[in-house]
């Protein structure tokens, strides 16, 4: 009996634990939603309105009639899209040939490739502004997409844990048959990746979508700012403060096509990660 009773003590608290960790992330997103929807003068109001009165959607409005938003959203789109099509694409070829195949000094190839990510970024600024400059890539968004067009180490690192807990011996059977290598990876290792896959898509989707130090410092022309960048130059409409409202309309137009897809394939991410766990 006593038992029972700290199992359910144990479990209440647990649960007020998470339902916490959760408030602090949801708490937020509501305060922007009703934010937006709010006029200028009541955003510092004591005490703050939860739902806004009167509710003003003359900030969605402004946003999409006097700034660039739009392009902002098309540019942001183009650069993810095809960093998601070839990026996953090298990453997954790569992680599948670190693997299944028997390269000579494959793992010390592989190790080499995890060893860049401790690089920073701010390392290879410079350097790479000034090749981008050579070649005549500035204020475009050619720098934004082919670097992460030719694959991603994070993602190459699980994708490899991901295959490399599946069966050699489909390998085996498949170059029995006559498969050459390319056609196993795609025919029959890819789509039992699909979990894998999916969440490395919706972690790839975020940074590529949320990025801004790239798009600010390679993109001159206003219009090819990316969104994060839009919704940073919103603040240099107003001479004497910033408007609040806008900028928390322009922020969660910003969050829900993450939210959205985070949400339709959240089953897979939590799959993925439980498996690679597992067989890693």
């Amino acid at each position: 009996m006593k038992l029972n009773i700290g199992r359910k003590v144990i479990r209440a608290l647990i649960f007020f634990i998470l339902i916490t960790g959760a408030m602090t992330m949801v708490v937020p997103f509501l305060w922007m939603l009703s934010t937006s929807l709010k006029e200028s003068n009541l955003v510092y109001q004591i005490p703050p309105q939860w739902i806004p009165r009167p509710v003003d959607w003359g900030n969605y409005v402004e946003l999409f009639t006097k700034s660039n938003i739009l392009s902002g959203i098309k540019n942001s789109v183009i650069v993810s899209a095809c960093v998601l099509l070839f990026g996953t694409f090298s990453t997954s070829l790569s992680a599948f040939a670190f693997a299944k195949l028997d390269v000579p000094y494959k793992n010390v190839l592989f190790f080499c490739v995890l060893s860049s990510m401790m690089i920073p970024f701010v390392v290879l600024l410079v350097p790479q502004y000034i090749i981008f400059t050579r070649i005549k890539w500035i204020n475009t968004l050619l720098p934004l997409i082919i670097p992460s067009s030719l694959g991603n180490v994070s993602m190459m690192f699980f994708l490899r844990q991901y295959i490399g807990g599946l069966p050699t011996e489909l390998l085996e059977a498949a170059k029995i048959d006559g498969c050459g290598y390319f056609r196993i990876y795609y025919k029959i290792f890819l789509p039992l990746c699909k979990p894998a896959l999916i969440s490395n898509i919706i972690m790839v989707f975020m940074g590529t979508w949320n990025d801004y130090l790239g798009p600010m410092i390679f993109v001159n022309d206003s219009q090819k700012y990316t969104l994060q960048v839009v919704i940073k130059m919103l603040n240099s409409y107003h001479e004497t403060q910033t408007d609040v409202p806008l900028i928390m309309a322009a922020s969660l137009i910003a969050i829900l096509p993450i939210l959205i897809l985070f949400i339709s394939a959240q089953k897979y991410f939590v799959d993925s990660m439980a498996i690679t766990g597992l067989k890693g």
